[in-house]
């Protein structure tokens, strides 16, 4: 069964940090691009941000660049995503997903950041 299980999300006051994390299953991770994706409240989904299999090369919206940082795992199956200097327009119900179509084709169920005093 191919799936994809964020969780990290959380409430942060502003300037605050999370990490997310994305547990992949049921295909081969290693050989799949990867991307975070974001869906704030009333809103159209947003790209985030991408890295490629070996995770040498990821590329960010210039919304978060400088503030947030993909990696991954391959041994693990694992994504994860570092958002620093958390700002309430972040807030969202950030996936994981596959990269290479647009919208993705397959994600995750989503975990919830909101970013409040």
């Amino acid at each position: 069964q191919v799936q994809l299980v964020e969780s990290g999300g959380g409430l942060v006051q502003p300037g605050g940090s999370l990490r997310l994390s994305c547990a992949a299953s049921g295909f081969t991770f290693s050989s799949a691009h990867m991307i975070w994706v974001r869906q704030a409240p009333g809103k159209g989904l947003d790209w985030v941000s991408a890295i490629n299999t070996s995770g040498n090369s990821p590329t960010y919206a210039d919304s978060v660049k400088g503030r947030f940082t993909i990696s991954r795992d391959n041994a693990k199956n694992m994504l994860y995503l570092q958002m620093n200097s958390l700002k309430p327009e972040d807030t969202a119900v950030y996936y994981c997903a596959k990269g290479g179509s647009w919208p993705p084709t397959l994600r995750g169920q989503g975990t919830q950041v909101t970013v409040s005093s």
